[in-house]
């Protein structure tokens, strides 16, 4: 599999993105359980409360509903910091390979003008 820097910048960003999304849907999930919740209440203020067991099967479809969104949370997060790591991992072997071969390219320009420097005591 090839990796990329701009490939990984681009996954953790569609991942940082999705994270937003879950986040906002979660946070839907939280307030309509608190109107679910406020709606029972008003309710069994006035007399006409829902049955017991439709109450229950509205907050277990709720508890799903934010189990799921935990979880793809929780998914989502762990692949961004797989990406990230990845990252790390690119940028410092990117640093380490300039640095070879900036030595490299310092080895072959010294050995040109030893080089020269023999050449030009031999004419003489």
């Amino acid at each position: 599999m090839s990796c990329t820097i701009e490939k990984i910048l681009t996954d953790a960003k569609t991942l940082l993105e999705r994270l937003r999304e879950h986040d906002a849907a979660a946070e839907s999930l939280v307030d309509q359980s608190a109107a679910l919740h406020r709606r029972v209440a008003a309710m069994r203020e006035a007399g006409t409360a829902l049955p017991d067991q439709e109450i229950e099967s509205q907050i277990d479809r709720i508890c799903e509903m934010g189990e799921v969104m935990r979880k793809a949370v929780q998914v989502d997060d762990d692949q961004f910091c797989k990406i990230q790591e990845k990252l790390a991992q690119l940028e410092l072997e990117n640093k380490e390979l300039r640095e070879l071969l900036s030595i490299s390219s310092e080895s072959l320009q010294v050995r040109k003008e030893s080089s020269m420097d023999t050449a030009s005591q031999a004419i003489k």
